[in-house]
C-alpha cells in the first residue's frame, strides 16, 4: 500500500483542479461574450496548426488537444460542418482518417487570439510575474514528463 498523500500535496493538487476550473470557465465566457471560437474549439484548431502540414489522424489530435478529449470525434464532426477543418483518408491506412486545418480555421484562430490572450492575461497571467510563471511552468513541466513514463 502506498503512503497517504501529505497534506500540503492535497492541497496542492486542489487548487491546481481549482485554478483551472476557475479560469477556463472565465475564458470561456470571454470567448461566448465576444462571439468567437468557444475554448474546445480554439483546442482543436491549435492543436492542427501547430502540427506539421495542419494534419493530424484522430488519434493524434486526441493527443495533443488539452482541454478535453471526449466527444473528440463530434466535435471534429461540428468544425468540419462550420468549414474550420476537412476530414481526408490517410493514404498510409484507408480506414483511418486526418483532420486538416482549413483558411477558414485559420481564419477564426486568428480572429479568437487577441480575446483568448487577453482573457488568459486577466484570469491566470496577471497573477504571476515571469520569474513565478516560469517556475509554475518548470513544476507542472515535471509532473507531465514523469508521468509521462
Amino acid at each position: 500500500m502506498s503512503k497517504a498523500l501529505s497534506p500540503q500535496r492535497l492541497q496542492a493538487w486542489r487548487r491546481l483542479l481549482t485554478a483551472h476550473s476557475r479560469a477556463t470557465a472565465a475564458i470561456e465566457r470571454d470567448l461566448v461574450s465576444a462571439g468567437v471560437l468557444p475554448l474546445g474549439w480554439y483546442d482543436v484548431l491549435f492543436a492542427l496548426h501547430e502540427a506539421p502540414d495542419n494534419c493530424l489522424r484522430m488519434h493524434e489530435l486526441a493527443e495533443a488537444v488539452v482541454l478535453s478529449r471526449s466527444g473528440l470525434t463530434r466535435l471534429v464532426d461540428r468544425l468540419d460542418k462550420a468549414g474550420y477543418v476537412k476530414r481526408e483518408a490517410c493514404p498510409e491506412d484507408r480506414r483511418g482518417q486526418h483532420a486538416v486545418l482549413t483558411p477558414e480555421g485559420k481564419a477564426a484562430l486568428r480572429k479568437t487570439w487577441p480575446i483568448y490572450e487577453e482573457s488568459i492575461r486577466q484570469h491566470f497571467a496577471r497573477h504571476f510575474s515571469d520569474a513565478e510563471s516560469r517556475q509554475i511552468s518548470k513544476l507542472l513541466q515535471r509532473a507531465i514528463d514523469r508521468d509521462s513514463r
